[in-house]
Parts: C-alpha cells; sequence; structure tokens
C-alpha cells in the first residue's frame, strides 16, 4: 500500500512538473512575443537542436565498428531528413527514423553480409 501510494504521489509530482515546464514560457513571455530576440530564437532554435540532436545520435548510437562504420544511424537518419522533406511532418519523421533504426539494430540486417 505504502509503494502504491509512493507512485502515485511520483506519478503527480513528475505530471505537475512536466506540465509546468511547458506553460510557464507562455505565460511569463505571451507580451515579448513580437521581440526581435524572440523571432529569432524560434526561427534558429529549432534547427540548431535537431542538429544538435543528429550529431548526438550519430556518435553515441551508430556502430562504429561495423564494416560500414556508423550505416545504421546514417541510414536511420537520412529516412528522417528525406521524409520530412517530402511530408514536413516532424513526428512522423522521428518515428519513421526511430522505427528504422530499431529494425536495423533489432534484425542485424547489416551484420548479416548486406553492408559489405
Amino acid at each position: 500500500m505504502a509503494d502504491t501510494v509512493y507512485l502515485a504521489a511520483f506519478v503527480a509530482v513528475a505530471a505537475i512538473a512536466t506540465f509546468a515546464t511547458r506553460i510557464i514560457p507562455f505565460l511569463f513571455f505571451e507580451r515579448h512575443t513580437e521581440h526581435p530576440l524572440i523571432k529569432h530564437l524560434g526561427r534558429y532554435l529549432p534547427a540548431a537542436v535537431m542538429a544538435l540532436l543528429a550529431t548526438v545520435f550519430l556518435q553515441r548510437s551508430g556502430d562504429w565498428s561495423a564494416t560500414v562504420p556508423g550505416l545504421d544511424a546514417i541510414l536511420a537518419g537520412m529516412l528522417v531528413v528525406i521524409i520530412h522533406l517530402l511530408r514536413r511532418n516532424a513526428l512522423l519523421s522521428i518515428a519513421a527514423g526511430t522505427a528504422a533504426y530499431m529494425l536495423i539494430r533489432q534484425t542485424g540486417i547489416l551484420d548479416s553480409g548486406l553492408a559489405g
């Protein structure tokens, strides 16, 4: 019983903290949406964050000891870029790239001689 109460309290606090971090910027910066700095960040920050995430993904997730080093991560990353350029849907792009990467890693398709 104590574990259930503890877990429920933990989930509630985590949910409140997550919600608060999402809503606070809208509450405090609502008046400043026309500020040049906010416009600049809104235009360039998403691309910079995606580039950073892609770099970290390639470094950390790629199999750099494979026959073709990093091919598993590079193929999934290329799929994300292609789908995003075609559909302009970030959720679809990321989901497809994640699914492709997991398929490559879990099936070992590149380890079975297809890579080299």
